[in-house]
């Protein structure tokens, strides 16, 4: 048994973990027999989220420097009142504005103990008609609740209550809404591709 075959025996398989995302190749690089207008929206979009993800994860950073300095705070000197509202409040911005860079990815949790076992045809023509049916109303519906709700905060100036510090809240609340925006606008790249595997049995 040669290096190459031990370390195949060795790797632990990722098949599982990995299903969901498909692509092999970079941002970009589609099939040859996919119609030139899908294949440029697909890739437009997803470029588009690749690069909110990118931007958006620089708000681990002031996460990171709030937390820190709350510990630090407590450990030599007294609590603060502005640093786990901060956290929480960006964290929360961060897991909706990095919504649709994780569905562009794949890494959203999904259950798939059945699917995996299904062919690509298969698994496409399920996902197609999902996205279709369930996907798109239902996030048409969040927008649109998500919104108002958003603009009733901005109008009446709401803070937080739960907390000493009461700050604002209608900047995080923006997050809301446009981070199902964000999920819209990558759910049409999403279909788009489900369509790809529903008809010609291979995802990109």
């Amino acid at each position: 048994m040669n290096e190459k075959d031990i370390a195949a025996t060795t790797e632990p398989d990722l098949v599982d973990e990995l299903i969901a995302e498909r692509r092999e190749g970079g941002l970009g690089e589609l099939p040859n027999d996919m119609p030139p207008l899908m294949a440029s929206i697909i890739t437009r979009i997803d470029k588009f989220s690749n690069a909110v993800g990118k931007v958006v994860a620089w708000l681990v950073v002031p996460i990171f420097v709030a937390m820190v300095t709350e510990i630090l705070m407590r450990k030599f000197y007294e609590p603060t009142l502005w640093a786990y509202d901060v956290s929480r409040m960006l964290y929360g911005a961060l897991f909706m504005l990095g919504s649709g860079y994780a569905l562009m990815r794949g890494v959203h949790i999904r259950a798939d103990f059945l699917y995996r076992l299904w062919s690509p045809r298969a698994q496409g023509t399920v996902d197609f008609f999902l996205y279709l049916i369930l996907y798109f109303p239902g996030m048409m519906l969040f927008f649109w609740t998500s919104a108002e709700f958003t603009l009733e905060t901005w109008a009446r100036s709401e803070r937080l209550a739960d907390t000493a510090w009461m700050p604002y809240v209608a900047p995080v609340r923006t997050a809301l809404p446009v981070g199902v925006a964000l999920l819209l606008i990558q759910g049409v790249s999403e279909i788009l591709k489900s369509y790809y595997a529903m008809t010609r049995g291979r995802w990109l």
